[in-house]
């Protein structure tokens, strides 16, 4: 039986380093992201999640930013999973992590911009999509919330 992915919050350069790497090999490569918007001044102060496997290796990651949404809102962002790791449920790990993170520092809801043909993935997991759809990064995206318990 192989170990389930541990997922924490990156607490070293190394780990920050994993993160972006994997934001990079999904946003950058795959999606097509130009790299000078990928990364941003709300880097230095986010908290990056980063899940690893057994041996290591960096699967996902994603951030928690605070104060731009409003009070009492957190905002997750910049989640990806790497080709290899999807489907095993590391999305869903993140955003739970990213939850926790958010309520012990006391936020009571999470806000995101979600790609569209991400949405299912976050209405399973409780979020709710308001406004309308936009473009970011030449992607539709649209807005979604969740109150944390």
């Amino acid at each position: 039986m192989t170990a389930a992915p541990q997922v924490r919050v990156a607490a070293t350069a190394d780990d920050r380093a994993a993160c972006f790497a994997v934001r990079r090999a999904v946003f950058v490569t795959e999606q097509s992201v130009p790299e000078e918007i990928e990364y941003d001044a709300h880097d230095a102060a986010a908290v990056h999640v980063l899940a690893v496997g057994a041996d290591g290796a960096p699967l996902g990651t994603a951030r928690l930013l605070t104060g731009i949404e409003g009070p009492g809102t957190g905002s997750l962002g910049r989640l990806a999973v790497t080709e290899a790791a999807r489907g095993l449920g590391i999305g869903a790990a993140l955003v739970r992590a990213v939850e926790a993170e958010a309520a012990r520092r006391g936020l009571t809801s999470v806000d995101l911009h979600a790609q569209t043909h991400a949405l299912g993935f976050y209405e399973r997991l409780g979020y709710a999509a308001y406004g309308p759809e936009f473009e970011d990064a030449g992607m539709p995206h649209r807005a979604m919330r969740r109150p944390l318990p």
